[in-house]
């Protein structure tokens, strides 16, 4: 009775143990799948957005830095976007370029976005969006952590 018990028990820890792995493998997959949508298999670049420094001490001034990461360089729905900032504090910041008109092999698109921000002390998500023809095609976000300092009365 006991050796029986124990090949019942053997088998339903192995039927566990395979449903676990098909789980895990199937999750994997569609990580896989979600990141080869945004990868350089489609041509499309994926957004990155980096704060120097995340945390600092008020007033702050912030580098940020947009990089479009991987795909192809004549990604045509990225060539000459427009450029969106939200400074996490309500107020916004706008540019676009003046391109020539978009060429298959040719054009190439703009990787990185530089600027500056002065911040004061609270948390900040801070938002990148990359237009064209006024529709957001890709976009990033950063959080950040601006302490009180001096200025503000803290010592």
């Amino acid at each position: 009775m006991n050796d029986l018990r124990r090949e019942a028990w053997a088998g339903a820890t192995s039927l566990f143990v395979t449903a676990m792995l098909v789980v895990s493998v199937s999750a994997q997959k569609s990580a896989k799948d979600k990141d080869q949508k945004d990868g350089p298999d489609t041509g499309r670049p994926k957004v990155v957005l980096k704060a120097n420094p995340l945390v600092a001490m008020a007033p702050a001034r912030v580098v940020l830095t947009a990089e479009l990461v991987g795909g192809a360089n004549d990604f045509e729905e990225y060539y000459c976007g427009a450029v969106e900032w939200e400074w996490g504090d309500g107020t916004k910041s706008e540019s676009a370029n003046d391109c020539s008109p978009y060429e298959a092999g040719k054009s190439e698109i703009k990787r990185r976005f530089t600027v500056e921000h002065v911040f004061r002390a609270g948390q900040y998500r801070v938002f990148f969006h990359l237009k064209r023809n006024d529709k957001m095609v890709g976009n990033a976000t950063v959080t950040l952590q601006i302490r009180p300092g001096l200025r503000d009365g803290v010592e």
